[in-house]
């Protein structure tokens, strides 16, 4: 499972000008699901979600997590994430999971977010959608689990 994470005054996404899903302060998540990824790998990347420390504290160091900040979680299924661009001009997709096990793996995902924090969204497994955010940094990480 690869999660990019982005550290955000706000984001939303919508869906056919509808918006599913929107935050303040927080992270927005674009995730990337794999064939051999498991809810066991959703719930680890859920734990390091809320504990990863990249929020400032009063110095300025990045020593706070989103459970500290009491921050919101936009969570966005992105299978382009998993693509293989290691050779050519054309980005493979055989390393991303196949649709069904990548829409139960994200909606562990969601669930286990939902289970452990207050302010979770997400975006809408499948569909076209338009992400919008302030990336604050800008601070971005990619994660693995």
């Amino acid at each position: 499972m690869l999660a990019l994470l982005q550290r955000v005054t706000q984001a939303r996404v919508s869906v056919a000008d509808e918006v599913v899903g929107q935050i303040g302060s927080g992270l927005l998540v674009l995730v990337g699901v794999q064939p051999d990824d498991s809810p066991a790998q959703a719930q680890r990347m859920v734990d390091r979600l809320l504990g990863y420390r990249m929020f400032d504290d009063a110095d300025g160091r990045m020593n706070l997590s989103l459970t500290d900040i009491g921050g919101g979680l936009l969570l966005v299924p992105q299978f382009t994430l998993a693509a293989d661009t290691d050779s050519g001009r054309r980005p493979s997709f055989t390393s991303a999971a196949e649709p069904a096990h990548a829409r139960a793996i994200f909606e562990c995902l969601v669930q286990a977010a939902r289970n452990s924090h207050r302010a979770v969204a997400g975006g809408r497994f499948g569909a076209t959608m338009q992400v919008s955010l302030t990336n604050d940094g800008p601070v971005t990480f990619l994660l693995r689990a």
